[in-house]
């Protein structure tokens, strides 16, 4: 698949404002790995669902990453806290951003964009 490829995820109303993500699997650099995408201030956003702390999945009950207040995405076993808009690391045991993965939404239709190192897992 051609770099920049977009690859339909799911219906946008299936997003809510800082609710619970869409899970879905990638292959970022040759392995198979688990991303999410996530609705936050009206848009859509998507990244590896690796935390930068240590190499595990963040989430605290599968597709939940916001805290209770709905203003970060939360790393379920270290705390460390993420911008839901860019992935940066905003506080706790941090080492860089996650991993974001473009994403585009029209027609009532989120999609994601593959890369070089970003491709759908093969059936």
């Amino acid at each position: 698949m051609a770099p920049d490829t977009l690859v339909p995820l799911c219906n946008g109303r299936d997003l809510v404002d800082a609710g619970p993500a869409v899970p879905f699997d990638v292959v970022y650099a040759g392995q198979t790995c688990t991303a999410f995408a996530v609705r936050w201030q009206g848009a859509v956003h998507a990244y590896l669902n690796r935390c930068t702390h240590v190499a595990m999945e963040m989430d605290w009950q599968p597709g939940r990453f916001f805290d209770d207040s709905g203003q970060w995405l939360l790393c379920s076993t270290h705390g460390a806290a993420y911008r839901p808009d860019t992935g940066a690391c905003a506080g706790g045991p941090c080492r860089g951003g996650l991993v974001k993965i473009a994403l585009t939404e029209r027609d009532g239709v989120v999609h994601w964009h593959t890369a070089h190192n970003l491709q759908p897992v093969a059936f």
